[in-house]
């Protein structure tokens, strides 16, 4: 899976007084992409918690390059960047009614911790999935770019 696109539309509640996009929304919609990123690998995060894997955020980022605003539909493109022993990175890009240019990017990083947020080893059905992902990826990238040389 090259990456994971999250569609919704900014929610008049989720605007300001100037109708723009509250800025901490934007941690909302990576959460939901995110989610939704681990149930198109056929996994549902909430079966985690009840097996006592959680997933807490360690670290935050994004970067704000335009706004959104009421009813604009967006797109919240995920795609895993990096896998570590017990840590997994997320980055993010937001797009706005089919544009190419994101109006944001950001990453979240994530440790997989038991009950007592003690960290643990990612589990072995996340990881096979992700790294199956990841070199479809890879594969589906080299096929481009033989495409794109053979065009020139």
């Amino acid at each position: 899976m090259k990456h994971f696109d999250y569609v919704t539309r900014v929610r008049y509640g989720e605007t300001d007084q100037m109708g723009v996009a509250y800025y901490a929304h934007y941690f909302n919609w990576f959460e939901v992409a995110r989610t939704e990123f681990f149930r198109s690998l056929g996994l549902v995060y909430s079966e985690f918690e009840r097996k006592g894997v959680l997933l807490p955020v360690a670290e935050a980022n994004c970067r704000y390059n335009a706004p959104a605003t009421y009813d604009d539909q967006i797109v919240v493109r995920t795609i895993v960047t990096q896998v570590k022993q017990s840590s997994i990175r997320f980055e993010y890009q937001v797009l706005k009614n089919n544009s190419p240019r994101p109006i944001a990017t950001g990453y979240t990083i994530h440790v997989f911790t038991n009950r007592e947020l003690k960290p643990l080893r990612i589990p072995d059905e996340l990881r096979s999935k992700i790294e199956i992902s990841e070199s479809l990826f890879k594969i589906a990238h080299l096929i481009q770019e033989k495409k794109n040389k053979c065009q020139r």
